[in-house]
């Protein structure tokens, strides 16, 4: 499935955003997030933060949740 498009016909997700929510819905820990993306463990906070602002859940599994419900990620 296609990830979902904005008004403006870009996906609500960052490249970078959804390859961290990919991994996190594999069960990686932050940690293990920031050592397979080459990022600091609060660069991956900061992209599961604004994910959860994006999406106005409280979360991280909501916004897992929420990011299946409108297909941009898919478990």
């Amino acid at each position: 499935m296609a990830p979902v498009k904005d008004g403006r016909g870009k996906s609500l997700l960052t490249d970078r955003e959804r390859e961290v929510f990919e991994l996190l819905v594999q069960d990686k820990t932050t940690k293990e997030i920031a050592s397979q993306l080459f990022v600091s463990e609060k660069t991956v906070r900061n992209h599961i933060s604004n994910v959860m602002k994006k999406l106005n859940v409280k979360g991280r599994s909501q916004a897992v949740v929420e990011l299946v419900r409108l297909g941009e990620i898919t478990i």
